[in-house]
Formats: structure tokens, sequence, C-alpha cells
């Protein structure tokens, strides 16, 4: 009786012979002249004259191939606002986007001029939580939501999703804001002394507190970016993504970059890409600030942002500002 090694090995031998048997009948034999092997020549047709390479089409690297699932498409259809407010928030700060509302974020604050509030989320693994946003939706219409996974490391898809929305259903919209839920905006001071409205709007304009720095390589840090993500040294001029202003016509051309651009995890690092790629060169503004500020009145009636403020000084502060307008610093 032949051992368990030799059948195996037997077994094995015809697998391979039968596969090599087999590659050699189903491939294209070669034409011979002679006892010389010359195999066919392809015959290259010439290309259409109608292509050139300036209207071949590459395939999108970053597709954005997600839907909207909460929409707001007809904010817009009545009046064109003066100024969309984006801002970037998750699902269980209810309290800070209330805040919001009642105070920086009023689109009633303004009687001469029309604002947009929109806020922008993603979908949560938690249905519970999926469903009071929609049911705060259908009270305050002013809830964004495309169905990819709400995370900090999609903070670059939340902003591309504004910026979609922008340019789709609120493209005659003069300016945007992009900011986050726990900033305090002084909306005079962004209204009257930065856009003013009765000024020739402004086209690829792009401002906010521009930041020159590097990649960091620390896998402890928060902002660490892999080399094989990103390989350069120096990233471009970016706006930190706690606010930035720009132009309206500036949505549509970050998000059609965008489609077009690796996608990178940093959301203020990745727009600094796409405006470098356009063009376009963020103005500094002192204006911005992306840290806590201790509240003064004085000291805020000279800034933009503030960063980190909660939803209950979020509701002090702009009642403070608002009951002591008449008094000088």
């Amino acid at each position: 009786m032949p051992s368990k090694v030799s059948c195996l090995y037997i077994l094995t031998v015809v697998c391979w012979a039968s596969a090599l048997w087999y590659l050699s009948i189903t491939r294209p034999t070669s034409t011979y002249v002679g006892h010389m092997a010359v195999p066919k020549r392809r015959i290259m047709k010439p290309p259409p004259k109608n292509i050139t390479f300036t209207n071949i089409r590459t395939r999108p690297l970053n597709p954005h191939a997600f839907e909207f699932i909460i929409n707001e498409p007809k904010k817009c259809e009545s009046i064109a606002p003066f100024l969309v407010i984006l801002i970037s928030t998750t699902h269980k700060e209810f309290d800070a986007r209330q805040a919001i509302r009642e105070t920086w974020g009023d689109e009633s604050t303004f009687s001469d001029i029309r604002i947009l509030t929109i806020f922008l989320l993603g979908r949560n693994t938690d249905d519970v939580l999926n469903q009071m946003v929609e049911q705060e939706s259908q009270i305050f219409h002013d809830i964004v939501v495309e169905n990819f996974f709400d995370s900090y490391h999609n903070l670059t898809l939340k902003t591309l999703m504004g910026m979609r929305w922008v340019a789709t259903f609120c493209p005659k919209a003069q300016y945007v804001m992009k900011t986050d839920s726990d900033i305090f905006v002084n909306m005079d001071n962004l209204i009257y002394k930065l856009l003013k409205p009765r000024t020739k709007p402004r086209r690829r304009y792009f401002t906010g507190y521009v930041i020159n720095g590097g990649p960091i390589r620390d896998m402890r840090s928060k902002w660490y970016m892999p080399r094989d993500l990103y390989p350069e040294n120096k990233y471009p001029p970016f706006c930190s993504g706690t606010g930035y202003v720009f132009s309206a016509d500036v949505a549509e051309l970050i998000y059609k970059t965008s489609l077009h651009t690796r996608l990178l995890h940093l959301e203020d690092v990745y727009v600094g890409m796409c405006l470098r790629k356009l063009g376009i060169h963020p103005y500094q503004n002192s204006g911005f600030n992306h840290w806590k500020m201790a509240y003064s009145l004085c000291r805020y009636r000279r800034v933009i942002t503030v960063h980190q403020i909660p939803p209950e000084e979020m509701h002090r502060i702009w009642n403070d500002m608002s009951s002591k307008k008449h008094l000088r610093c």
C-alpha cells in the first residue's frame, strides 16, 4: 500500500499537470514562418480626431458618492441670502445648536440682509440619535445630512457636503462662512466690518486665520499625518477650520476640485490644498481666533470668532453684548 505522503505527492503532480495542459490548450498560438515563430503584429488604430489630452476626463479620486438623507433644497428659492453659515456639528450637540439658533445664528437678527444658518451632520451608528435629529429637522428646517459615517476623521466629508449644498441649492448667495458648533461669532463685525453688504461682492475670495505649517509625524498627535498620505514637509497656507469666510463662487470651485484631489482627514488642510490647486490665496484676518479667550466686552467687540464657547456661556456673552451696545470701550 502506498503511503499517504506518496499519494499526496502523486495528487499534487496530477493537479499541476492538468493545470499546465489546460493553459497550453487555451493559450493563443503563434503563426509560424519557416522555422521561426513570429507573433502576429497588432495593428494600432489611430485615435479619433476629436480626442485630445485636454478633454480626457480622469476618473475622480474622491467621487463623494453620498446621498442627502436630510435636506433643505428650497431654502434659497424665494430670495438669495447675503450669507450662508455652515456649522459643523454632531448628533449629541442639540444644546449647542439651540444656543446658536437663539444667539448669533438667529436668522432674523438683521432686518436689512438675509442670513441662512445650516447645520451639517453625517449618519450616526445610533438609530435613536438619527431619529432625534430627523425630528429636530422637521421643527427647525436647518439641518443637512449625508449618509457618510459621522466621525472626526470624516470632517472633510462634512465640509465638502456643505460646499456641495451651497453650489447645488444656493448658488446665488454672496458669501459663505464655515464654522463649528463651539464657536461664538461676532455677527456685527462679520457683516458690517468684513463683508460690507453695500460694497460690490468679491469673487475668488477666502479669509480666516491663516496657518503656515507642516505635517505632524507624531502618531500620538490628534493632527498626525502619515507620510504616505502627505509626503511633503510643508502644508499650503490654510485657514483654521474653526471659522473661515469665502465668496460663494468658491464653494463650487472647491467641491469640483475635491473630486480630483486625494482625500485627507484634516479638513482645514485639505481645503488649503484645494485652494492651492485653484490658485486662490487665503487672506490673513486677525479677527478670527482659533483659541479660547476669556470674556471681556471690549475684547469681544474687536474679534469675529472665539473658540471653545459652551452653550450656556454663548447665551451670557450674546445677552451682555446685545444689552450694552450703547456703551463705549
